[in-house]
């Protein structure tokens, strides 16, 4: 095989280059083991990025009554009790000590006139929790990271999609993919994988994920023997760009309403003060993303289906210096000056709150030596995520992940490689050419997010979700004949979408089929025809598997830890006062 593939061997490998993906090697490398990294994209353009507005962590330099406790309870109540609360309350008691590593390794913030890591706030959390760096806080941690990581000596490579983790028996083994640029295969092995491959966005029309987001993780897992967990929970963002067409999606940071900022209708109407008169613009996602679709489903909307946020009264200095990547944005790309006029907004799909199921210590799914971390695991964040969490969420559950991995690695036999797998997996890619009357990917990617938009989107019902299952069906059937007529493996990102296509196909199912079975509205999943809450559904988070071909959706007990639960009873007795 070695003479007929490009071969790498390494001790871990670690798939996604994002918070957690860099996380996870620094921890592999440090502790002795020859670590990969490989990237779809170029390291450094990670999604990571997009998490603007801060790091939330207890670390009590602006509200000096905050703790752990506090933001464990924020977080549960933002994800409407559905989290598994031993990785919300890892993460609430690790992430100061994270930031603080971040600070130590070079990370710039914003700091309080004694000199402190400044903290502003967010939609969800009690206190002052974000650590920041004006509003680019996501892209000071990916650098952080990235130099502290190539310090350490960890292999990189980049431009390399990943379609298939070879298993040896039950446990994985490697994985095998191609680079971008050449389209030529190249197989890794391993003693253990960890994925941290992000979110699954681009399976929507409108989104602020770039197109790297097509939940490769989620497959990859899936399909090598992982459950996935909270799949119906799907985050849209309440502000993403609407105008002009070309960056429709693209991300407005929550600080800008941290910072002040005002959401209005086309009547001038402060509109939030309907929906939650207690929280207003800093109410949690799920919320404000509803209110303002609703605002503009009742006419009530700006002139490009969205609403206006406006942060103007703050005086152009203020703005420039808090939000510069904004003020930046919408000069460039909308020639809007938000330092004089409002932004025009509207929800778009964001964050995946689902993901493969992980065991919270460790980052081990089910599959031995296959461990995962960040936007592709489930659990942390149950029905809906606090804006900030996520980038806490990565280097916290990114750390253990990697140890994790480690630890397996280092009494791990060997890798073998069944050359037969690497074969049928090679075959797999070269058979999307020369198919007579092959289907076109990018027709086919368009009606699967025109039909996931339309039917899975902010709202949903039953006859909707039946609908999209019936459409997914077809696709499926669709996706069989998808091929790329002529051409060859360089540079063809037509071939490239092919196989992305079978990892959307799978997420979107799970989705859908998870929605249809949650039977209640709970945080980001919104039934039209169940638009309560319901008891049972409340001690339920929904576990995908595969049956033979079929995906099965099944009901399984939140996972609660007993010293908690007066933790979690006193916020619930606080929010109903």
């Amino acid at each position: 095989m070695n003479d007929k593939y490009e071969t790498h061997e390494h001790d871990v490998i670690i798939i996604g280059a994002g918070g957690a993906g860099l996380r996870a090697a620094i921890e592999c490398s440090a502790s002795g083991l020859k670590t990969a990294l490989i990237c779809k994209s170029l390291l450094g353009k990670a999604h990571t990025v997009m998490a603007e507005g801060g790091i939330a962590a207890a670390l009590a330099n602006v509200d000096s009554q905050d703790g752990w406790q506090t933001h464990f309870q924020d977080t549960i109540f933002g994800g409407k009790y559905l989290n598994n609360w031993r990785m919300a309350e890892l993460h609430a008691r690790e992430a100061p000590e994270r930031v603080r590593e971040l600070e130590r390794w070079g990370a710039v913030f914003d700091r309080t006139p004694e000199g402190k890591i400044l903290q502003r706030a967010f939609g969800g959390h009690t206190y002052k929790r974000l650590a920041h760096v004006g509003d680019r806080t996501g892209l000071e941690l990916i650098r952080t990271l990235q130099d502290k990581g190539i310090h350490q000596g960890i292999d990189v490579y980049m431009e390399c999609t990943i379609t298939r983790l070879l298993k040896d028996g039950d446990r994985v083994c490697g994985a095998f993919g191609y680079w971008r640029e050449t389209g030529r295969f190249v197989v890794f092995k391993a003693k253990a994988v960890v994925l941290a491959t992000g979110g699954l966005g681009r399976c929507y029309k409108i989104t602020s994920n770039s197109w790297e987001g097509t939940g490769d993780g989620h497959a990859l897992g899936f399909e090598a023997g992982a459950e996935l967990l909270d799949m119906e929970f799907v985050q849209f963002h309440p502000t993403g760009m609407v105008w002009p067409p070309g960056v429709q999606g693209l991300l407005v940071t929550e600080a800008v309403r941290g910072e002040g900022g005002i959401l209005r209708n086309n009547k001038g109407e402060r509109f939030m003060e309907k929906y939650d008169p207690k929280r207003m613009e800093l109410s949690t996602r799920d919320v404000v993303a509803r209110a303002i679709y609703t605002e503009v489903k009742e006419g009530r909307g700006s002139p490009h289906g969205g609403c206006f946020l406006d942060i103007s009264h703050r005086g152009a200095e203020y703005v420039k210096k808090k939000l510069p990547s904004m003020y930046h944005q919408f000069k460039e790309l909308a020639d809007v000056d938000i330092t004089r006029e409002p932004m025009e907004v509207g929800p778009t799909c964001h964050y995946a709150m689902g993901g493969l199921k992980v065991a919270a210590e460790t980052g081990a799914t089910r599959v031995p030596g296959l461990f995962a971390a960040g936007e592709c695991t489930g659990g942390m964040n149950g029905a809906n995520r606090l804006g900030g969490n996520s980038l806490s969420d990565l280097v916290v559950f990114g750390r253990r992940a990697g140890l994790g991995a480690a630890e397996y690695a280092k009494t791990a036999l060997a890798p073998k490689v069944d050359v037969a797998e690497v074969e049928s997996a090679a075959g797999e890619m070269t058979g999307f050419f020369g198919r007579a009357g092959a289907e076109d990917p990018y027709k086919l990617h368009l009606d699967l997010q025109n039909t996931m938009q339309r039917l899975v989107g902010i709202f949903r019902e039953e006859k909707d979700l039946t609908a999209a299952i019936a459409k997914l069906e077809e696709f499926k059937q669709r996706a069989q004949n998808v091929g790329v007529i002529e051409g060859q493996r360089m540079f063809n990102p037509g071939w490239h979408l092919c196989r992305d296509l079978h990892n959307m196909l799978i997420c979107a199912e799970a989705i859908t089929r998870a929605a249809l079975r949650r039977q209640e509205s709970r945080g980001a999943h919104s039934r039209l025809d169940f638009p309560k809450y319901d008891d049972y559904w409340g001690e339920h988070n929904l576990l995908v598997t595969r049956d033979g071909g079929q995906i099965k959706v099944e009901a399984c007990p939140v996972v609660k830890t007993a010293e908690l639960q007066p933790l979690v009873d006193d916020k619930k007795a606080k929010e109903k006062k």
